[in-house]
């Protein structure tokens, strides 16, 4: 029974940056859209770190319904690396512009860097499976 609770925590783990990622995702662009506020620099880097984060989003579903279209990529296939790759960095470049944005108050303050980290944690959970 230990090892069943073990695999259940596991599953719950790794569903979290998925579930996290969609829900900041769609609430951020939700949030940015119904607030009109003045542009400074701050959340002008909010809003790109997340336009980032959303980049790296999309680029994970195209890439399944890419990936479903061809039935799946090959092990180690050279195109997944690179998408891999420019996920990674998506997703970091989201992170870095969000923390330059969340030291004044914006609808997207908060929302890009988490969107960031998420989308990072679950490019990492995908380049594990090549392993």
């Amino acid at each position: 029974m230990a090892i069943l609770g073990a695999v259940k925590s596991i599953w719950v783990m790794l569903a979290i940056p998925y579930l996290v990622s969609s829900v900041m995702l769609i609430w951020g662009w939700a949030r940015w859209a119904r607030r009109a506020e003045r542009r400074t620099v701050f959340s002008i880097l909010s809003l790109a770190g997340f336009v980032l984060a959303t980049a790296s989003a999309l680029l994970a579903a195209s890439s399944i319904a890419y990936a479903q279209m061809i039935h799946g990529f090959s092990f180690y296939d050279p195109l997944l690396m690179r998408i891999y790759g420019w996920g990674v960095l998506l997703s970091l470049g989201g992170i870095l512009f969000g923390i330059g944005g969340v030291w004044r108050p914006s609808s997207l303050r908060w929302h890009a860097p988490i969107s960031g980290v998420c989308m990072l944690a679950c490019w990492i959970m995908a380049t594990w499976y090549e392993f």
